[in-house]
Parts: structure tokens; C-alpha cells; sequence
């Protein structure tokens, strides 16, 4: 079972939203919670290591700074890992993630325009092996992806 500290639930609970954006986030997050910078910045290094944070940053409404596409493959079972930490190594990749499906491998790609877009799609293509589809934003929809997470038993 993954235990974590009161530091670290603090953090993940309490900065989803209204994250500090000031020159210095980490210590004015820390000063809000009676600790030191250092303290914030090992607990979030840790919860990194931990796998129970993928990144810190904002949430851009889609294709308002640069472009952006929903894309998804169609991927052999047993080529899923391999294809899913081929598109990690992109830097434009936002998240992928599977999905029981004959299309089964989602992603989010962003870039600083169309045409490198589309060379970072090819090169996708060309190193798994299969086709990338393209679902264009046609209605938006926001998701509020924050949650209140119950950390009290662990």
C-alpha cells in the first residue's frame, strides 16, 4: 500500500487549483503550509517518483497557444507497451492512454504549429509501424479533471 505523508496529501488535494502563479510558487506553497520550500519541492520529487504525479503545469484550453489534435491507433495487443512508450518520448505528446477498443491507443499531441504537427505524427508512424487517426476539435467540451482525493486511510 502507497503511504504518504501529510506534506504530500496536502499537496495533492489542496493545489489542483489556484496554484500560486508568482515567481515562487514552491515557496509561497510552502509558506501557506508551514514548511520550507526544500520540504515542498522533496514531497512533489517524490510523488513523481511514485508515479502519483505526471506533471505539474496549466491546462490550455486546445489550439489556443500553437495546434493541437486527439489522435489514436489501432495496435496489436501485445505491441501496446512498446508503441505507447515510443509516443512518451515525444515532448509534444500531452498523455496517451489505452482503451478496449479495435482503436485502442489515445493521445493528445501539441505543437507550435501545422506543419509540426504533422512531422511529429509521421514520425510516429514511421517508428511504431502503424497508421495515426486524426479526430480534429470540432465541439469543445470541459472536463474538470480535478478531484478531492480521500486520503484519510492509507
Amino acid at each position: 500500500m502507497l503511504k504518504l505523508s501529510d506534506l504530500q496529501k496536502k499537496l495533492l488535494n489542496d493545489f489542483q487549483r489556484n496554484f500560486p502563479l508568482t515567481p515562487k510558487p514552491y515557496a509561497d506553497i510552502a509558506k501557506q503550509l508551514g514548511v520550507s520550500e526544500n520540504d515542498v519541492l522533496d514531497a512533489l520529487n517524490e510523488l513523481d517518483e511514485k508515479h502519483c504525479i505526471s506533471r505539474i503545469g496549466a491546462i490550455i484550453p486546445p489550439n489556443q497557444i500553437g495546434v493541437s489534435t486527439l489522435a489514436a491507433m489501432s495496435v496489436p495487443e501485445n505491441e501496446i507497451e512498446r508503441v505507447a512508450a515510443q509516443i512518451n518520448q515525444y515532448n509534444e505528446v500531452n498523455h496517451n492512454y489505452e482503451r478496449e477498443h479495435e482503436v485502442n491507443l489515445w493521445f493528445v499531441l501539441i505543437a507550435q504549429n501545422a506543419a509540426h504537427l504533422d512531422n511529429v505524427i509521421t514520425s510516429i508512424e514511421n517508428e511504431s509501424g502503424y497508421p495515426v487517426l486524426r479526430f480534429p476539435l470540432i465541439k469543445e467540451f470541459f472536463i474538470d479533471l480535478s478531484f478531492h482525493l480521500d486520503l484519510t486511510n492509507d
